[in-house]
């Protein structure tokens, strides 16, 4: 990786932690997601599987889980982190666009290689916000 600014690095050293923590005896695909609020504070999540499929939980939805638990609510950035810099799946990008549609989105691998490096809404080009 070619020196990212400070906030992008911390973000791509969380995400790749917090895969650690990821509950994936179904498909071995942990994700790690480090979502960063425009004041610089970053919450983590990763996926937890179940057996009941539908109850799953990707990493960049128990992120923003996470923040709006806390009251958190505007974002700029997502980091990513898989084994193959795999981007974050159609649900999470619903979800994640419902607050911030203009956010960063990076994707790394499990070598710190950024695989995508784009805004949440080009991957999500007509996301909705059902609020008035």
């Amino acid at each position: 990786m070619n020196n990212p600014d400070p906030k992008l690095q911390n973000a791509i050293e969380k995400a790749q932690q917090v895969t650690e923590n990821a509950y994936v005896p179904y498909s071995n695909y942990a994700v790690g997601a480090a979502l960063v609020s425009t004041d610089g504070t970053i919450f983590t999540g990763c996926n937890v599987e179940n057996a009941s499929f539908p109850a799953t939980i990707c990493a960049e939805r128990a992120a923003l889980v996470k923040a709006i638990s806390e009251g958190v609510r505007e974002f700029d950035l997502i980091v990513v982190a898989t084994r193959d810099g795999g981007s974050p799946c159609g649900i999470c990008r619903q979800m994640l666009y419902e607050f911030a549609p203009t956010m960063r989105v990076v994707t790394v691998d499990a070598q710190n290689e950024i695989h995508l490096d784009t805004t949440l809404d080009k991957l999500l080009p007509h996301g909705f916000d059902s609020l008035p």
